[in-house]
């Protein structure tokens, strides 16, 4: 895989060349990019996948949804439905993709849109809904829409000022652009990283001055999810366990159950993986299925002894109150 991908750098400098002339268009105010009156919240990364936008925007909605009445948009990726899409009771991981889908049944009080157009997604929202803030989700990149707040993330292990264009690398936008962000997080950090670690890391992503840089790691959670019960996650120690992913990275989940001490089998699928019905029939022979959050919402209903383990973003620095800080003195400019 390596190989094919230096193999792919004459198309990496194209992709740049292309990135670089549309980012310009914009910079210049030849492509337009329009504001709103309401708080747009963007969530998103300049790498493709694997920074954890998931939780971080289910962070920033609990953050927000007790004080504000909160919209999450998406473009649903791999969703069968075209077009806006508002999510209803009658909602479908097919009809608006898996992380809304999760987002959908975790907050049943936020409301939950997918649109490919951001623009057009934004203006129904506010027609149909008329929100206090817009959660938007994985569009750092698109342009055409200016975020009032902007969070972008990066992996520790993949940090973006290292990274190349895709696909040589999994860079999708100019690393320069990361000056747009309000805020940057290192995601996926090992949980006792040093200051003098995270010095090294400030020093090759040089945030500006008005930039805050944060640190998370992943919180795994001590008991499995299933559809009508909840267990122990050592309990399965003793059990064939059968490991089922469709993410862009499972390491840090697969590295945190090897840690755990759980043996189990690992069946890796692409991500946002829609599971066919000999792959139903395969799980289903199996006597414990572990998977992520995100995967569950696609085989809930369809496979038997299915269970997740919940994840969240952790801080280190005292973060997790700079972020909700910033947050709030965000939505108070508009009040």
């Amino acid at each position: 895989m390596q190989r094919l991908r230096k193999i792919a750098f004459p198309i990496s400098l194209v992709y740049a060349f292309v990135v670089h002339i549309r980012n310009y268009l914009y910079d210049k105010g030849i492509f337009k990019s329009r504001s709103f009156s309401i708080p747009i919240l963007c969530v998103g990364n300049l790498s493709m996948g694997g920074t954890g936008k998931t939780p971080m925007s289910e962070f920033l909605i609990a953050t927000l949804k007790d004080t504000y009445k909160v919209a999450f948009l998406s473009r649903g990726y791999k969703r069968k439905s075209k077009g806006f899409v508002l999510a209803s009771s009658k909602s479908t991981v097919e009809d608006i993709g898996d992380e809304p889908f999760q987002i959908h049944s975790k907050f049943p009080s936020v409301v939950v849109a997918v649109d490919a157009d951001r623009t057009r997604g934004i203006l129904t929202l506010q027609n149909e809904a008329n929100p206090d803030v817009i959660v938007l989700d994985d569009a750092f990149q698109h342009r055409k829409v200016t975020a009032g707040f902007s969070v972008l993330l990066t992996a520790f292990g993949n940090l973006y000022c290292d990274d190349r264009y895709f696909p040589t690398g999994n860079l999708r936008d100019s690393r320069r652009e990361a000056k747009r962000a309000d805020i940057i997080i290192v995601t996926k950090s090992p949980p006792h990283l040093t200051q003098n670690e995270q010095g090294e890391i400030l020093k090759r992503i040089q945030p500006t001055a008005d930039q805050k840089v944060l640190f998370s790691y992943l919180v795994y959670g001590s008991f499995l999810e299933g559809e009508n019960e909840k267990m122990a996650l050592s309990s399965i120690k003793n059990r064939k366990v059968t490991l089922i992913t469709g993410i862009a990275d499972p390491t840090p989940l697969v590295s945190f159950l090897n840690e755990t001490g759980i043996a189990f089998e690992h069946l890796n699928f692409r991500d946002h993986h829609f599971f066919r019905p000999h792959e139903i029939r395969l799980f289903n022979s199996k006597e414990c299925v572990l998977t992520t959050e995100k995967d569950y919402t696609r085989l809930k209903g369809h496979v038997r002894n299915l269970y997740y383990l919940p994840i969240k973003h952790g801080f280190l620095n005292h973060g997790e109150h700079e972020l909700k800080d910033a947050l709030h003195h965000f939505m108070k400019r508009y009040s």
